[in-house]
């Protein structure tokens, strides 16, 4: 595997820093990977996803949303909304470098915002998610009820994510209590594969069986056992993308070849 850097540019004009990892060999298609909540593109999930998902001959750009890790924007300016059209502008940067992606893959929140944006990506041929919250205000539930009601109240407060201060508007807030995603995945009509480990507390198995039963066929689900909702050891991240990969392999035709 190889692996180079991929900037482009996001939906409100900023610089957003991404790695496309390449196979060894010709790909059978390029795939889209959106990280976790605040996670990044370089965390371990990230990392070790998009590099199995290589091994396995797909192509994988992992990018850094708005105002994390490399990529330029503020993260208190942005909203589930606007990486939705991250991951869209995404797309259309690697189809302007003769890269079209066939694949989505989507981890936590990361899951939710492919499903979002998978409908408006022409020519896209599957979906998958790891760990995705069936409803998007799930991932208020990170927040703790004094910052949650501090931003209600205030407009903005400082909130610890993963041990990180960030400031959080009400926008945010807003934003991730408008979306109705079952209705998008009710609309999706693309193949899904859903992925999701019993034992999350972070975002519960149910989550996963309600994105199941909204969604029309073809779809599958299948299950990461004893995995945590981060995927912190290396084998479980690593066995989600070889069976991403397999199940891809059906939707994504022959390798093609690529600039």
């Amino acid at each position: 595997m190889t692996a180079e850097t991929f900037d482009f540019v996001g939906s409100k004009g900023d610089r957003l820093s991404g790695r496309l990892e390449r196979p060894q060999t010709t790909p059978r298609g390029w795939a889209v990977l959106a990280h976790c909540f605040t996670c990044g593109k370089d965390s371990l999930a990230a990392t070790r996803l998009a590099r199995a998902l290589a091994s396995n001959g797909i192509g994988v750009l992992r990018f850094d949303f708005a105002g994390l890790g490399s990529s330029r924007g503020s993260f208190t300016e942005t909203t589930f909304a606007a990486d939705v059209e991250d991951v869209l502008a995404a797309g259309r940067a690697m189809e302007a470098d003769g890269k079209k992606p066939g694949l989505l893959v989507g981890h936590s929140l990361g899951g939710a915002a492919v499903l979002m944006a998978a409908g408006e990506m022409p020519g896209l041929r599957a979906v998958a998610t790891i760990g995705a919250p069936f409803d998007v205000a799930h991932v208020l539930h990170q927040f703790d009820p004094v910052s949650l009601e501090m931003i209600e109240t205030a407009g903005e407060a400082e909130v610890l994510l993963g041990g990180r201060p960030y400031v959080v508007r009400k926008s945010f807030v807003d934003d991730a209590r408008r979306h109705d995603l079952g209705a998008r995945v009710a609309q999706l009509r693309l193949p899904l594969l859903v992925a999701h480990s019993p034992r999350d507390t972070t975002v519960g198995i149910d989550n996963a069986a309600r994105i199941f039963a909204a969604a029309k066929h073809p779809k599958s689900f299948f299950s990461l056992d004893d995995a945590d909702h981060l995927l912190t050891r290396r084998a479980d991240a690593e066995y989600a993308a070889s069976i991403i990969a397999t199940w891809a392999s059906r939707y994504l035709g022959a390798p093609v070849a690529t600039v």
